[in-house]
């Protein structure tokens, strides 16, 4: 299995564009910036599939070798992309994709519906390119091209601010747990954690890598950095500070933090607890190989 991250950003990027908070204004000196987070994952090196669809698609996958087109031809390895939720920053990318020759997309049945109604992105891709969008189920995995198994496991219920006026369902935030046909390789990607729960712990059991929701250092980081009033528990977001105990109890795989919010200061310095802890900050164009 082969997991490239295109970016590690929370919506906005790092740095974002009307914030001059202390980490947009280093980023803005020291010209490391971040995409908005999304990967790209392979259970054969082939066929690839986007999890999530993020604003800065275009440069990410420009950025990627793995999903250049062959000499002569406007085919990619780009098989299609599966969704962890419906929000803009994970599906805006979609529209980028209005080229392609034919597309497989995989949501749950509240995702879909926001993404043909509320934000219409399946009828404007309809208008461009063959997207065959398919229903996903917490627990039932799905099988993907180049030998590619993902299970949907349900993360929280927090609708896109868009999708306001729809039904609350247990299933509009999902996770994915990558494994590889007759394979060990196991990978997780959860950066929508609202909360830890007995869903996760089956998720991370036996996991290689685990993605793991790391949008706030902690829950009133944005209060402190931005005098906002909105803590990172009522923004569907468990704070890093609060899933870090949860790691201990889950020794193995090895933890990256992603989707960080552009006040988060991981994206700058590694504190001595996170290392402790076995984790890391995941960094923009990583490849990696299980």
């Amino acid at each position: 299995m082969k997991i490239r991250i295109l970016g590690t950003t929370a919506g906005g990027g790092l740095p974002q564009w009307n914030c001059g908070c202390t980490e947009c204004a280093a980023a803005r000196r020291t010209g490391t910036a971040r995409h908005q987070d999304c990967l790209a994952v392979s259970g054969d090196g082939r066929a690839w599939y986007l999890v999530n669809a993020s604003p800065d698609l275009r440069t990410q996958l420009l950025a990627t070798p793995e999903l250049a087109p062959a000499p002569g031809t406007r085919d990619t390895p780009l098989r299609g992309a599966l969704l962890t939720s419906a929000e803009l920053d994970h599906t805006l990318g979609l529209l980028t994709l209005r080229e392609a020759a034919g597309l497989t997309i995989h949501a749950t049945a509240a995702v879909r519906h926001a993404l043909h109604h509320a934000f219409p992105a399946g009828p404007l891709l309809a208008a461009y390119t063959t997207a065959d969008w398919h229903t996903v189920t917490p627990g039932k995995p799905v099988h993907l091209d180049g030998g590619l198994n993902a299970e949907p496991f349900a993360l929280g219920g927090k609708r896109p601010r868009y999708a306001a006026d729809l039904p609350d369902g247990p299933d509009w935030v999902t996770g994915y747990r990558f494994t590889e046909d007759g394979g060990a390789a196991c990978a997780v990607y959860a950066p929508g954690l609202a909360d830890w729960t007995p869903a996760m712990d089956r998720a991370v059991a036996g996991a290689d890598l685990v993605l793991l929701d790391g949008t706030f250092a902690t829950p009133d980081e944005l209060a402190a950095r931005t005098s906002g009033a909105r803590r990172s528990p009522g923004m569907g977001h468990l704070a890093v500070r609060d899933s870090l105990p949860h790691l201990a109890r889950h020794p193995g795989p090895r933890y990256l933090y992603t989707h960080l919010n552009n006040t988060n200061p991981l994206a700058r310095d590694t504190p001595p607890e996170l290392t402790a802890a076995g984790a890391a900050v995941a960094e923009d164009g990583l490849l990696i190989e299980l």
